[in-house]
């Protein structure tokens, strides 16, 4: 169910692409297993290293899949532990404190996506304190978009499996019909840490249809993956 409100405007449109992807669900706890298509919240991080301004947000509204679905595994190395703001101020204050990577590390199998290509749909919704147009903003988009400018590197999922970006092509969706499950819609972050929201994700025909809003589980505050 799609429950976005009419936009004034036609959306921005960008596609994205790359070699490899991995949108990791949260449930996989141990392991990094990928949904099978990008979430709106990587959706949302890729539009964010293109171009982003305090003053608005993007709201995704359609996802397309460009290329067929392709799975890999990967056996990396990885820490164990997360660096905690707690631990950064002592080793600031301490020389002697140290990290040791080497009785920290830890192998893990990962299940990613290959060559994968997307065409992202937003609006832009300004917040109070814009001082700007939304057009304004648009057009700053698109400018960016047409130079191949970034803020940062855009990235499919984990900073390592890096994004290519342009304008929209000729290409058509996958010609792909099924039920994708629960998927992560967004990550909220307010003074007592992160909470997720989710929403029951489908392919009609290679088009992931992303509803304004998820829904927040009584579970959905925790330490959970990123998508």
């Amino acid at each position: 169910m799609n429950d976005h409100p009419r936009y004034r405007n036609p959306p921005l449109v960008v596609e994205v692409a790359g070699e490899f992807a991995c949108f990791t669900r949260p449930e996989a706890k141990a392991e990094r297993v990928s949904y099978e298509v990008m979430t709106p919240s990587a959706a949302r991080g890729v539009l964010h290293a293109i171009f982003w301004k305090p003053e608005f947000e993007y709201v995704i509204t359609k996802i397309e899949v460009l290329k067929p679905i392709s799975w890999f595994s990967i056996r990396r190395n990885e820490v164990k532990t997360m660096l905690s703001q707690d631990w950064v101020r002592r080793a600031a204050a301490d020389t002697t404190v140290r990290y040791d990577v080497e009785t920290d590390r830890d192998q893990r199998n990962a299940v990613c996506l290959r060559e994968v290509s997307y065409r992202i749909y937003a609006q832009v919704q300004l917040q109070a304190h814009a001082t700007t147009s939304e057009s304004g903003y648009r057009e700053q988009f698109r400018r960016r978009v047409n130079k191949g400018a970034c803020f940062s590197q855009p990235f499919l999922g984990t900073r390592e499996f890096s994004a290519s970006f342009g304008n929209p092509t000729a290409a058509k969706p996958i010609a792909l019909s099924k039920q994708l499950g629960i998927m992560l819609h967004d990550i909220h972050y307010d003074e007592s840490g992160e909470s997720y929201s989710w929403f029951s994700a489908a392919l009609d025909h290679g088009v992931l249809q992303v509803p304004r809003y998820g829904l927040q589980l009584p579970s959905s505050r925790s330490a959970a993956g990123r998508g």
